[in-house]
């Protein structure tokens, strides 16, 4: 412990020490800490240095104390301020200089009144108007489409609810949707908000019938704004798929100008069958209407006096009918032939417009029946129908001619794909010749390569001596 009071000893001895120095300024001046700056403070002239501190009225005895000591400090004070560098007009460039410096008398800063903004909405509604406009057409955007559905709804309603009698007299289930397991009659079927649909079967010579009530998009805003440039009408849909053995060979349809020619390019059983265009005239029927027929003998059986008598009432009203024991659907949209020929199933296709041109009303659903009694008749005429032999004849062998040329359109596809293959094996032959580094390897397999087609344009003749060798 006594080096601890040793120690504390030589401290309080320091302290007095240099208590003393700073009460006596005569003091050796190498005591002084800041003696490494009186090189600089002697240079310099007297006037430049400035005490902007407040003088205070020294007593009597302190009037002799050495000047120097004080211009020392005040000056060494001034170089170490810390925020000399913000007066320095290179550092800033813009710098005030008429800035109050040191000693200076600095102005009292103005009085900045800071203007309250009144937190309310502005009144000026103009600077909404994008949104309101926005908020608007999501408005009748909404209404329309709850007002197009309901109406879409009704009209099929509307139209089950008229032909439900009809329907049943003439199949043992109608509206069976197929997903129990156990029949559901009178259940329509909801694709889409404007596509409706209804299965029916139980009925002789009849696999089953299709009805799709396909209406118009009415509760797409943006397609019912389309409908005021271009109207356009409801469809119903009716596909009645026959029993194969009720059902001659042939292909027949009847259409309006405007969907004949349309159909004679789709449709693949119409572009291999029936290839020209008839007119109408033969079978008073109206001027609207264009067929497509295979065998002249089934088309006289369809078209008598009763089926004219319709057509020329509802002018208009039916758009096409379609009978084929080959349909196979649209033709495929890329050029792919497939490799054989599709299988043709026996259907009769209706197609009707609903009236109105777009204002169709529930009342005008009972007016339709007519048309779902054509489809009935028409049903009943094509499984009581039988073509004279020559008619058969002709029927086969235009379906045999159809295959053939089918077969040899395949037969020219896969010749024209296997000539490509080969074009790209030789393109890829001769580059691998050209990037072969080695001169002498490149030569040969170019030489091969030359050979082969020398072998190729110059097929190897048989000698009589390789006849008498051959077996």
């Amino acid at each position: 412990m006594k080096w601890v009071w040793f120690v504390a000893l030589v401290l309080a001895l320091t302290c007095v020490s240099l208590s003393h120095q700073g009460q006596h300024p005569d003091a050796d001046i190498e005591d002084n800490e800041f003696a490494e700056f009186e090189e600089f403070d002697e240079d310099e002239p007297d006037d430049t240095v400035t005490d902007d501190r407040t003088e205070h009225t020294l007593p009597d005895g302190a009037a002799s104390m050495d000047t120097d000591v004080d211009e020392d400090d005040a000056t060494v004070e001034d170089e170490d301020d810390e925020f000399d560098h913000f007066t320095d007009d290179e550092e800033f460039e813009g710098f005030d200089k008429e800035r109050p410096g040191k000693g200076q008398s600095k102005e009292k800063p103005p009085d900045l009144k800071i203007t309250k903004i009144p937190l309310h909405l502005r009144t000026n509604w103009d600077s909404f108007l994008m949104e309101m406009l926005m908020l608007a057409g999501l408005g009748v955007y909404f209404l329309n489409f709850l007002a197009g559905k309901s109406k879409n709804h009704k009209l099929a309603q509307a139209w089950l609810t008229s032909h439900r009698e009809l329907l049943d007299s003439n199949f043992s289930l109608v509206g069976d949707d197929g997903t129990s397991t156990e029949a559901q009659p009178g259940v329509l079927m909801k694709e889409s908000d404007n596509v409706y649909a209804l299965w029916c079967s139980g009925r002789t010579c009849v696999e089953g019938m299709l009805v799709e009530l396909k209406l118009l998009k009415r509760q797409d805003l943006v397609n019912t704004i389309s409908r005021i440039f271009k109207p356009a009408s409801d469809q119903i849909m009716v596909t009645v798929n026959m029993d194969p053995n009720a059902m001659e060979k042939f292909v027949f349809a009847v259409a309006l100008k405007r969907t004949c020619g349309k159909l004679s390019r789709e449709m693949n059983d119409l572009s291999l069958f029936c290839q020209e265009k008839k007119a109408s005239d033969r079978f008073d029927l109206p001027q609207n209407y264009q067929m497509l027929s295979e065998i002249g003998e089934a088309t006289t059986a369809i078209m008598d006096k009763k089926v004219c008598q319709l057509l020329t009432k509802y002018e208009g009203l039916v758009e096409y009918m379609h009978f084929s024991d080959q349909f196979s659907g649209p033709k495929p949209q890329d050029d792919s032939q497939p490799s054989k020929l599709p299988d043709g199933k026996p259907v009769l296709i209706f197609c009707f417009n609903l009236p109105g041109k777009g204002s169709t009303s529930t009342a005008d659903m009972e007016d339709l029946k007519p048309l779902l009694r054509l489809v009935f008749y028409c049903v009943d005429k094509v499984s009581k129908m039988n073509l004279s032999k020559e008619a058969r004849s002709k029927a086969e062998k235009h379906r045999q001619k159809a295959e053939e040329t089918f077969l040899k359109q395949a037969h020219t596809q896969r010749q024209e794909a296997a000539q490509l293959r080969r074009e790209e094996k030789r393109r890829a032959e001769k580059e691998r010749i050209l990037n072969e580094e080695d001169p002498e390897k490149a030569r040969k397999l170019e030489e091969r390569e030359h050979r082969k087609e020398m072998k190729k344009k110059h097929p190897k003749i048989k000698t009589a001596q390789d006849l008498v060798c051959s077996p």
